[in-house]
């Protein structure tokens, strides 16, 4: 699958990021707004790189759980 392609599709898995490959060929993806602290806490970056689109997936993937963790916790009762 050509590279164009697998950016079509991550763009589109993600609309949240922005999603592009180096001149080196290296896979990056950056949000498209600033992280929260609670976000920072939680292991959030605001920019991820990869080797190939699948790490770039599962780098993608590892954001959003840790994100999804934060709005989890803090749907939750305010702590004591």
């Amino acid at each position: 699958m050509s590279f164009d392609r697998h950016l079509a599709e991550i763009a589109r898995e993600y609309p949240q990021w922005t999603i592009w490959r180096s001149d080196a060929g290296r896979w990056w993806a950056t949000r498209h707004h600033p992280l929260s602290a609670a976000q920072r806490d939680a292991g959030c970056a605001m920019t991820i790189d990869a080797d190939d689109p699948d790490g770039l997936r599962d780098r993608l993937r590892d954001q959003e759980r840790r994100a999804g963790e934060q709005r989890t916790w803090r749907a939750g009762p305010a702590p004591p």
